[in-house]
């Protein structure tokens, strides 16, 4: 029987300090044949992040000439700094059957959504707005400025769950997790996905029946 198994395609967004990277950590930890696409971004490295593996480090020239040959799925500008999604590796894994997360801000999601009927949209949630304030500022790495240019788009960002396909409130990440791989159980699961192998069996069956 022919393989018609693509992968699927995740997108994953959420307001800073939701936990979207905790999750998506946790999500690839436990499953073997899920695998993260790497953005590119023209925003400095932080402390120990690696070019290649964490983000694609490009400058501003760089990144527009990417934006003018079409080598991006997605791209948008988000505090000043431009982020995007390569193309060309997305749909390399998608083809081999691999299931690809697309870790990315709203107003990449939304153009994904645009351009792609494949995607399975998750809005990720903090249990409250007190919470998501304590995590970041947790982090410590906003100034005082930043912390509530961050806080004020979340509130923003928030306002958009209702374009998503499923909301998960990341209260403990463990569950969040398991919430989301049941959400992809469910998308295997649906029948425009895999006619073609329901086609399949069933003229298998019909052939089996003829010439038994």
């Amino acid at each position: 029987m022919v393989n018609h198994n693509r992968g699927l395609l995740i997108v994953i967004s959420g307001p800073s300090g939701a936990g979207k990277g905790t999750i998506c950590k946790e999500l690839l930890e436990k499953n073997d044949n899920l695998f993260i696409s790497v953005s590119a971004t023209t925003r400095n490295p932080r402390a120990g992040e690696v070019d290649g593996v964490n983000y694609y480090f490009l400058d501003k020239d760089s990144f527009i000439q990417k934006i003018e040959a079409g080598d991006f799925l997605e791209h948008a500008e988000v505090y000043g700094n431009y982020y995007g999604t390569p193309k060309s590796k997305v749909e390399e894994m998608l083809l081999s059957g691999k299931d690809v997360i697309l870790e990315i801000d709203i107003q990449g999601a939304l153009k994904v959504k645009e351009n792609s009927q494949e995607g399975i949209f998750v809005f990720i949630l903090p249990p409250s707005m007190e919470e998501l304030k304590k995590r970041i500022i947790k982090r410590g790495s906003e100034t005082e400025e930043s912390l509530m240019t961050r806080f004020k788009s979340a509130y923003q960002e928030i306002n958009y769950v209702s374009t998503y396909n499923y909301a998960v409130v990341n209260d403990e990440v463990h569950e969040a997790v398991k919430k989301i791989e049941s959400i992809l159980t469910a998308e295997r699961c649906r029948v425009d996905r895999i006619k073609e192998n329901i086609l399949d069996s069933k003229e298998g069956l019909i052939h089996e029946q003829l010439y038994d």
